[in-house]
């Protein structure tokens, strides 16, 4: 059987010459959330902006709820992907980042399709929940803090209608879910998330080895 290639710098740099598509607005939003405090880290890879997208397309979903919004380059990505009408509403817990990503939602034409909700997000999901009821969304992002991703999962589980996608990025956590010395509160939320998944008889599961670790889990 084969195995999986090494990603290489080489092979990294080779597939991005021939797969990315990033345009000069979503380019110059990433090389400034680079320049943050942790920005790079923090960030999506560009790649994964552009899977998110076609994840969305691919899902023919109108409305995404996004939790952890950072500086929107996620956001971004995915509300340009939307229809005519479609919604992101995404979840972050104050302003100041979201607030970096706001000028550049306008430049790309798709302000109008990005619905920010401040505060905490375990409470803006129950709110959520209240206000559109379940199955209200076609595909949830989770990326915001670790040590609440089973939380996260469980709402979103709710929030996304049956046959939608729940997308999970830092699943493999820069290497700590294989490391038994790391202990801290955000490695155990995630490893814990990982090992229900495998099995949780309500979604059909993959993780990818892409990024920090993308997980798919589609809801039965």
């Amino acid at each position: 059987m084969a195995e999986q290639i090494m990603a290489t710098p080489e092979i990294r740099d080779y597939v991005r010459s021939v797969s990315l598509r990033e345009d000069p607005v979503l380019a110059e939003l990433r090389t400034l959330t680079g320049q943050l405090p942790a920005g790079a880290a923090m960030q999506v890879m560009a790649e994964e902006g552009q899977l998110l997208a076609l994840l969305v397309r691919l899902c023919n979903a109108a409305s995404v709820l996004e939790i952890g919004t950072f500086t929107g380059y996620s956001t971004l990505c995915m509300a340009r992907a939307l229809p005519p009408g479609g919604t992101v509403v995404t979840l972050d817990l104050n302003g100041r980042w979201p607030a970096i990503g706001a000028d550049f939602w306008k430049r790309a034409d798709v302000a109008d399709r990005i619905d920010v909700r401040l505060g905490d997000a375990a409470q803006t999901l129950a709110d959520l929940a209240g206000e559109r009821g379940p199955d209200s969304f076609d595909l949830a992002f989770i990326d915001a803090d670790k040590a609440n991703y089973g939380t996260y999962y469980e709402a979103a589980l709710t929030h996304v209608r049956p046959g939608g996608l729940i997308v999970i990025d830092n699943t493999l956590f820069f290497g700590r879910v294989i490391d038994p010395a790391s202990q801290d509160p955000d490695t155990l939320a995630v490893r814990a998330l990982n090992a229900s998944l495998h099995e949780d008889p309500r979604v059909d599961v993959s993780m990818l080895t892409m990024a920090d670790g993308i997980t798919l889990a589609r809801r039965k």
